[in-house]
């Protein structure tokens, strides 16, 4: 039965229906991020989750299927902010970033929607890092993130370069490479934690780094002797 298309009975979803389905699992993920974060992985358990969302356990489950599950939605949810079903590439920061007219504009709307999707999803990531070695949903989860970041801002900067928006002498594939590592949560995660940097300092040393990307040599010349 496909989600969000018949109800119990058979019928078609209502409108209120589907949007008292969508309410729930927001509260249910609500409740699980905040446990998820506070306790870590092994502590928190669907019957925990289902307590602090106040529905039933089964309600999870079902929705779910397990504790692995329940995190990696948590993890997709966080990325673009709701439990809408609108990818990255097509919420409003990331379409700014991928088609304003200067290269400046571009980073302009990137770096401000970067720091707010890993100011909600660093905490997870960290939580999921726990995970992997013992779970193979949440390792493949986190190897299938690290991978469509990488794709995400790697089509930035191809769109970037396609509009001619690059130094003459930048080097694409360098960029790509040297910014899809910078843009991975676990960056972020290292930033914060062992320097202390808040979102803000975050925020705008991506903002500067993207822009010396951009508009300079990405290989200053080698020194005449």
């Amino acid at each position: 039965m496909s989600e969000g298309v018949k109800g119990s009975a058979g019928k078609k979803a209502s409108p209120l229906w589907d949007a008292r389905k969508a309410e729930t699992e927001q509260k249910i993920i609500d409740a699980a991020t905040r446990l998820f974060i506070a306790d870590g992985y092994a502590a928190t358990s669907l019957a925990a989750v289902a307590d602090a969302a106040k529905v039933g356990s089964r309600t999870v489950y079902l929705r779910f299927g397990s504790k692995a599950g329940l995190l990696k939605r948590a993890i997709d949810v966080a990325i673009v902010g709701d439990t809408h079903h609108i990818d990255l590439a097509h919420r409003d920061w990331y379409l700014r970033a991928a088609t304003a007219p200067t290269p400046h504009d571009r980073i302009a709307a990137y770096a401000p929607g970067a720091r707010a999707l890993m100011e909600r999803v660093a905490p997870l990531i960290a939580v999921a890092v726990q995970a992997e070695a013992s779970e193979p949903v949440i390792a493949q989860a986190a190897h299938a993130g690290r991978t469509a970041t990488q794709d995400n801002i790697a089509g930035i900067w191809r769109q970037m370069h396609a509009d001619g928006l690059l130094h003459p002498d930048a080097d694409l594939d360098w960029i790509i490479a040297t910014a899809g590592v910078l843009g991975q949560a676990e960056t972020y995660i290292l930033l914060t934690r062992s320097l202390g940097w808040d979102p803000a300092t975050y925020q705008q040393w991506l903002h500067d780094t993207w822009l010396h990307f951009a508009t300079t040599p990405s290989h200053p010349a080698e020194p005449q002797p």
